[in-house]
Order: structure tokens, then sequence, then C-alpha cells
């Protein structure tokens, strides 16, 4: 089944649903496609304190009051994963979705945003599911009591030590560097918890256990803790993959794309974590999202 839109967008997160609601008051027809749960990344969040004007939230909400907020405007919101690109180019952009569908766009906003890096150690994939998690917040509560180690140390890392230390017993944070690189404020969070271990200059080698997460192997100490999980945050990798044969990437995946959003293709916009850009935080895919769309919009009254 083909569907026709003015405009397309691939992802459902802050970036994806701004563009939608922005597309939407400028009165364009829009379909989003997206994998559930709406939000991305940001409805795995345990807290959003930093959005301008927002009283202190949990992501999941802010999440689903972004996607109400779309789908009020008229904006429709399909639960698909893109699959294949049928054809991408400054004449024709049309998408096919797992159940086969194809979706064809008048202009398209590429809101596919990163995903979590793995560590790429031996019984990482094994024991995922088993232990291993990449969502502190998300299964947290199934190691109430317990001790489990974080690998990071960025922001993520720091949140997730923090939301850990008030179910676990103990929390590892291993990093691999001499200092945390994440917010001055969330360090300091850290080092007030007397059940967080700051383990430094140190890497996991190995996670070992026979059906589930036993201990972590630290590559430099040859030294062995005895954990019941670990949480991977060690950084994101853009989800670019599937589109970077027609859109122009830098070194690390992401789309090439100045504050405009315009790619490299006439009538292709990138939007969110998945563009270059200095920071990437919600405030900052949200306003990719408006520019996205409004850029899209300018195109299709001008008639380009």
């Amino acid at each position: 089944m083909e569907h026709k839109t003015q405009l397309l967008v691939v992802g459902a997160g802050a970036a994806g649903l701004t563009a939608a609601l922005y597309a939407r008051r400028a009165g364009m027809d829009v379909i989003v496609l997206g994998r559930a749960p709406y939000g991305g990344q940001i409805a795995e969040t345990a807290m959003i304190e930093n959005y301008p004007a927002l009283p202190l939230t949990d992501g999941y909400t802010f999440a689903s009051a972004l996607y109400q907020q779309a789908a009020s405007l008229g904006a429709k919101l399909i639960s698909a994963e893109v699959t294949g690109v049928l054809a991408l180019s400054a004449q024709q952009r049309t998408l096919q979705t797992a159940d086969g569908s194809k979706y064809t766009g008048e202009k398209l906003v590429l809101a596919v945003g990163a995903k979590r890096r793995k560590l790429g150690c031996p019984g990482e994939e094994r024991l995922l599911g088993s232990g291993v998690s990449y969502c502190a917040s998300c299964d947290g509560a199934f190691f109430r009591g317990k001790t489990v180690a974080v690998v990071g140390g960025g922001n993520t890392a720091l949140e997730d030590a923090l939301t850990l230390s008030a179910l676990c017993e103990r929390v590892y944070l291993i990093h691999r560097r001499d200092a945390f690189r994440g917010e001055k404020y969330l360090e300091e969070a850290v080092h007030k918890k007397q059940n967080i271990q700051p383990i430094l200059q140190e890497e996991v080698a190995e996670i070992e256990g026979a059906q589930h997460v036993e201990a972590v192997r630290l590559k430099n100490r040859k030294e062995v803790l005895a954990v019941d999980g670990v949480f991977v945050a060690v950084g994101q990798e853009p989800d670019t993959a599937l589109f970077r044969a027609f859109v122009n990437c830098d070194g690390g995946g992401y789309f090439i794309a100045g504050e405009d959003c315009k790619t490299n293709l006439p009538g292709v916009f990138a939007a969110g974590d998945c563009r270059t850009k200095l920071l990437r935080q919600i405030v900052t895919a949200a306003a990719d999202g408006a520019v996205a769309a409004f850029s899209a919009s300018q195109e299709v009254q001008s008639g380009m």
C-alpha cells in the first residue's frame, strides 16, 4: 500500500514530533513514521530539569504530552520502522516500512536520532536482558537491593548512577578517563552518594556470568567485581545507516546540515541528534524540528 503526504517525517522523538507540530500549524499534511513508544530517548529519561520554563518532569510524561499535541493538530502518527529506501533524490522521496507499505513525501524530515553505543566486550551481547541494560530508568527496579555497575562518564552515566543509587545497595561507576565529562552539578551529586563508588581510568574487559550477570572483569587492574547488573552508558551513535548512501554525513555518521537543517538533497532535512551540531539536548532537537518544518513549508509555498 502506498501513502503520499506533503511532509514525511522519520522519527518520533522531540525533533520529529516538533516538526509535525509546526508543519501542521503551517497547514501541511504530515505523516510521522516512528517506532513505539513515541518520544525516542526522551521516554527513557528519568527526569528532565533543563527544558526552559518547564517544571521538573519525567521523560515519559514529556514525550506523551508532545505526542498528544502533535496528534491533536492532525498529524498522522504511525508506529512503523523504516526498513528501505526506494527513492531518495531531489525529485522523489519514497521509503518502505517493515510491513511492506510505501510512503512518499513531497518533503522529508529525517529525525532518526541516535542509539546507545555498545561496549563491545565479551559477555555484553550474550547477557543482554539477563543483567546487561542500556536504560537505568527502564530496568533499575529489577536490581533493588543489589550491586550494579554503570559504565561511562558523561551526563547519562552520572544520571544512571544517581537513579540506581536510590534502588541498589552499591553502584560502581566505571569510567576510562581520569575525570568525568558530565555537568558539574551531576558530578557533585554523585560524590555525595555514599553507595556510589567511582572507578576512574578503568575499562570493562569482560562481563561474566553463566545465565545472568555475575561479575565484571576490569581491564587494567585485572580485578573482578561481583555485580548483578551492568548498565552501559558510553555515548551514542547516529541511527543514520539506512540513509548514508544518499545524504552526506560526517566522519561520525551524522547528517551534514546547517542551522537551516537542509541536507545536500533539496527537499530533505535533518533534525535532532542525528544532525551535525554542537549540543544534543531536547531543547535543540525541538528547535531543529521547528526549523526543518518551517523550511519545508516555505519551499512548498514557493513551489520549490
